[in-house]
């Protein structure tokens, strides 16, 4: 983050610097999350460079009033940002001017009285039980090298065979999935939140095969999914490997690494899993989280019903 380029006075400068690092600190902010932070609230302080004509200080953002917050998400709607892009910028600059609130720096009566825009209603869109064991199969990968093949396959089945995000699954250490008589493995998540997830046979498989055929020492204290330097393999690799698999199957777009993790939880419910339970394995904070797939579900009944039944 590079401040030194932030259109804004010293004294607001330092008070966003102290909220983001109080946001990484003491709430464990997850990093996804925090890094949106800090682009909406630097898109914030640059519309209001704009805005005002000049550089904003405290001072500035004290004068804030709801019009000034309407006309930068008019902005940012012109700019093309959806509704859910939206939503969190506001939700972003209410945090930042909350918190100047609580340290006598500002008043959020301004951010507070901004409705957030209506977030459309959508559900998870999981790959049927056939299409997610094709995806999850080294066989089946695209890959030149036999290594990357098995390591898209071990990635890809612990998204969908432990329900895991994929951040989680590229933090795993070297040493982890070692042991095969494991039955569970502690997974960090959202928040510096831990749980733990049981493990399936088939893991072990996909997490063995890859560590015969990788090329670099997986050892403890290392990334145990590597990229092609040798490196901590990153998200957009593998993302950008799901779209060449999923064009190579006919897979809809909507067959994402991460839409594996919606297929455990749906196909789990479907297969009678508890809802609370499954809502442990995913890690969600609140229940509601959790019940939207219980709306994907009922939706599979419907469109069969609609499909089979003579009156449908």
């Amino acid at each position: 983050m590079n401040e030194t380029l932030l259109p804004a006075r010293p004294d607001l400068i330092a008070a966003r610097k102290a909220w983001l690092d109080k946001l990484a600190g003491e709430r464990r902010l997850a990093k996804n999350t925090l890094e949106a932070y800090e682009r909406d609230t630097r898109q914030f302080l640059n519309f209001l460079a704009d805005h005002q004509g000049g550089p904003p200080g405290l001072k500035q953002i004290a004068d804030l009033k709801p019009m000034d917050l309407r006309a930068f998400l008019t902005r940012r709607r012109g700019q093309g940002a959806g509704v859910r892009t939206i939503g969190r910028c506001l939700a972003g600059v209410r945090s930042f001017l909350k918190h100047l609130e609580r340290e006598g720096l500002a008043n959020a009566a301004a951010a507070t009285a901004m409705r957030a825009p209506r977030q459309p209603k959508s559900l998870p869109k999981p790959l049927t039980a056939v299409d997610a064991s094709r995806v999850v199969e080294a066989g089946e990968q695209l890959n030149a090298a036999p290594w990357m093949r098995a390591r898209n396959a071990a990635v890809l089945t612990l998204l969908y065979g432990c329900g895991l995000r994929i951040g989680e699954a590229l933090a795993l250490d070297g040493a982890d999935l070692r042991d095969r008589s494991a039955r569970s493995i502690a997974v960090t998540g959202k928040g510096g939140k831990t749980r733990t997830v049981p493990l399936l046979p088939v893991v072990f498989e996909a997490i063995d095969a890859y560590r015969d055929l990788c090329p670099y020492d997986l050892a403890a204290g290392t990334a145990l999914f590597r990229g092609a330097r040798g490196g901590a393999l990153q998200p957009a690799v593998l993302q950008r490997d799901m779209r060449a698999l999923r064009g190579a199957l006919g897979l809809p777009e909507t067959a994402t690494p991460h839409a594996l993790r919606h297929s455990f939880a749906t196909h789990l419910l479907g297969s009678g899993g508890d809802l609370r339970t499954i809502q442990e394995l995913l890690g969600h904070a609140s229940l509601s989280t959790t019940q939207v797939y219980t709306g994907v579900d009922s939706q599979r009944l419907l469109d069969a019903w609609r499909a089979a039944h003579p009156r449908a």
